[in-house]
């Protein structure tokens, strides 16, 4: 993980930055005569949408006449995309898409005006596998994986030791596997 991202505070991300309004400002002029209804779509868009990062998963409301609520658990998360345009890039914007297994070609969940994408979809990535900033501990599932990871480790050492024990003693004795 990069320095940025362990400073990283998903739980601080609770609405789309401001400038994801300015970005909307710039697309709906570019629609010319559609701009009133275009902005006017755009501002309930942005001033709808809401978001929470907890201990079990990601959450996004949005919608003022047809509200629609996503959450999905970490352990779900199936890839994370990052996507920004040319204009996105120049304001410093993201929009973070979130793919689960159920085999929409659609994202689950997007996480639009992200300012630092990056950092949430390593802290997503994180969460998806199972493992936890060391500062909070590690849950159970990581802490057994870690302790299976270790006792495989002390295995495998055994194991090597023996073999080459195997290979000095057949070495002196001069049997098959001796080298000339």
């Amino acid at each position: 993980m990069n320095q940025a991202s362990r400073g990283f505070d998903p739980s601080t991300i609770t609405r789309p930055d401001e400038r994801l309004m300015k970005y909307y400002v710039i697309v709906s002029l570019l629609t010319l005569i559609a701009f009133p209804v275009t902005l006017t779509a755009l501002w309930i868009h942005y001033r709808t949408m809401r978001y929470r990062f907890d201990d079990e998963g990601v959450w996004r409301a949005q919608g003022l006449l047809w509200r629609r609520e996503v959450n999905v658990a970490y352990r779900r998360i199936q890839d994370i995309h990052l996507t920004s345009g040319l204009l996105q890039r120049w304001m410093g914007l993201a929009t973070v898409s979130i793919q689960t297994a159920a085999g929409s070609v659609n994202p689950e969940v997007t996480i639009d005006g992200v300012l630092e994408a990056e950092a949430l979809r390593d802290f997503l990535y994180t969460k998806m596998r199972g493992v936890r900033d060391p500062a909070h501990g590690a849950t159970p599932h990581a802490a057994a994986a870690l302790e299976s990871a270790s006792a495989q480790d002390d295995a495998l050492a055994l194991l090597t030791e023996i073999r080459d024990g195997l290979r000095r003693l057949e070495a002196r004795l001069g049997g098959p596997g001796a080298s000339a």
